[in-house]
């Protein structure tokens, strides 16, 4: 009897133990990136080691020429679930969701949907990849003010700007005439409803608030009532302004029954994706590159603020202020770069449950001399972005002897010459512009790097960390909840060089020779084509959704 107690005492003792270490609590992390082309969710913790991470497709809806939509519902749906998933893991692995501390998340800075007073979308949500707009955009810019250059840094409108969004929805879209309370971006909306937010309760952070294009006073971080008188927008349908890192209230009951998180778990008021992609790659201070190689390709600089070279009409540039104070940069964008990718994988090779066919595709491009053997990719796939807005996609010096191979590097190099003229706006005005950073997707190919370090004529750098903008939103969820006191020194933890690729002499001089030709053939001998090939579209059947 004696032996058996003494047993029993040990046992317990034992198994007070392992609950006392169980009980000690961890510190994680739960970040989303609500993207064009999907939703990834990622929990981090407090040494910054991914524990797990789900992802799952959005959808982009096409219902006439020049317009694509999104559903805000449908973000929230898909994060949601990715969000479900993680928490399955976590608990998996022995731990419990109340170790996960904060919720934060990043979104399309450049795309907006109205909301009702409940604060649910009651129009689609409009993209930067949308050109509705474009009889609108030429309205305002004859206007030919001073006004947006001045506050803005951006001298005139554009098509992937909200605010000309948000106009469209003001004359056309009866539900927001009738009901429409506020505007709101993605990833906003996403954290609002995981919160219980009103549409009254809208927000924004002042960093995805520059991602407007127009409205705004940028060094002040405020909106512009005199911008907004000009383009017809009342600043009632402006959401508030806040910092990343504000909480804007806790998980409710319903969000925690759905997630399985805990009931007021804290929310964060989130941020862009390009402004916490930049701020992974190390780019906070003046002077740094980043290729943010996501759905619509980037081309970043960090400057201290306006550069009057680069703010100027036909640059076609954009100035935005980042997630972190002070902190500014341009950005010159190709709008299809990393949807072209993702068409031609998809629609072109028909391998789209197929995500691993971007390495054979790398593996065969490999193979195939710098130029494509003469063909050449145009990658306008939702129309251009400059005077010429009726340019389209095509390929151009195919023969028999060309296959996926040679189309899919001709398709790499096109995105390579739109960057080239964005970096040598850069190098005009200044920037020493000696090392790019690359993230995002593309930045997993190597032969995409090379590429891209030999048509800049600069090094290209990729860090190991592969989180971007996900595992800063981590950081930031854990600096809002005060466990950590400063955000930059806990980035540069992370930040440790996986590969760098140097510029080959031969392959740059090779490529400023085919820029020539291809600016030549695009601008000149092209422009007559993509006129007629836009009227032939005008008299075709719209399609149907």
């Amino acid at each position: 009897m004696l032996w058996k107690e003494l047993t029993a005492a040990l046992t317990d003792l034992f198994r007070n133990e392992i609950n006392k270490k169980e009980s000690v609590m961890s510190k994680l992390y739960l970040g989303f990136d609500a993207g064009t082309q999907s939703v990834k969710v990622s929990v981090y913790d407090e040494n910054l080691k991914s524990i797990t991470s789900q992802s799952l497709p959005t959808i982009l809806r096409y219902p006439h020429a020049g317009w694509v939509e999104m559903d805000l519902d449908e973000f929230l749906d898909i994060t949601v679930r990715c969000i479900k998933r993680c928490v399955d893991d976590i608990k998996a692995l022995g731990y419990d969701p109340k170790d996960v501390r904060a919720v934060m998340g990043d979104g399309i800075i450049c795309g907006i949907a109205g909301v009702n007073e409940e604060g649910d979308a009651i129009t689609p949500y409009i993209n930067y990849l949308d050109t509705r707009t474009d009889d609108d955009v030429r309205f305002i810019n004859d206007l030919n003010l001073d006004i947006w250059v001045k506050e803005t840094g951006n001298p005139e409108a554009c098509t992937m700007f909200p605010a000309m969004f948000a106009r469209w929805f003001l004359k056309n879209n009866t539900k927001f005439q009738q009901q429409g309370v506020k505007f709101m971006h993605n990833a906003p909306y996403i954290l609002s409803h995981l919160a219980g937010l009103k549409g009254k309760d809208a927000f924004i952070d002042w960093g995805a608030m520059s991602g407007w294009g127009l409205g705004y006073n940028v060094m002040k971080k405020e909106w512009s009532k005199e911008q907004l008188d000009i383009l017809g927008i009342s600043e009632k349908y402006m959401p508030r302004i806040l910092k990343p890192w504000d909480i804007i209230g806790g998980l409710t009951q319903a969000m925690s029954e759905k997630t399985g998180l805990p009931e007021g778990t804290p929310i964060c008021a989130g941020a862009g994706d390009t402004m916490q992609s930049m701020i992974g790659c190390g780019n906070y201070e003046a002077g740094k590159g980043v290729d943010v190689a996501g759905t619509c390709a980037m081309f970043c600089v960090s400057t201290k603020g306006i550069i009057p070279e680069l703010s100027k009409k036909g640059n076609n540039l954009i100035f935005n202020s980042g997630s972190l104070p002070d902190t500014y940069f341009y950005w010159g964008t190709i709008r299809t770069g990393g949807l072209a990718l993702r068409w031609f994988k998809d629609n072109v090779c028909h391998k789209a449950n197929d995500a691993v066919y971007y390495n054979d595709l790398n593996d065969r491009a490999a193979q195939v001399p710098v130029g494509s053997n003469g063909v050449l990719f145009l990658p306008y796939l939702t129309g251009g972005q400059d005077i010429n807005n009726k340019k389209c996609g095509c390929f151009l010096g195919l023969t028999l002897d060309d296959d996926q191979s040679v189309m899919w590097r001709s398709v790499l190099e096109s995105i390579g010459f739109d960057y080239m003229e964005i970096c040598d706006l850069y190098r005009s005005a200044g920037v020493d512009l000696q090392r790019l950073t690359v993230a995002e997707g593309g930045s997993r190919s190597s032969l995409w790097n090379q590429i891209k370090s030999d048509m800049l004529d600069a090094e290209v750098v990729r860090y190991k960390n592969a989180g971007g903008a996900v595992v800063t939103n981590c950081i930031f969820a854990a600096y809002a909840v005060k466990d950590v006191p400063e955000i930059i020194p806990e980035l540069s933890k992370i930040l440790q060089i996986d590969q760098s690729y140097q510029p080959r002499e031969e392959n740059t001089k090779l490529y400023r020779d085919l820029l020539n030709l291809q600016r030549k053939l695009i601008d000149v001998d092209m422009a007559p084509a993509f006129a007629t090939l836009w009227n032939m579209k005008k008299i075709l059947p719209q399609k149907q959704n």
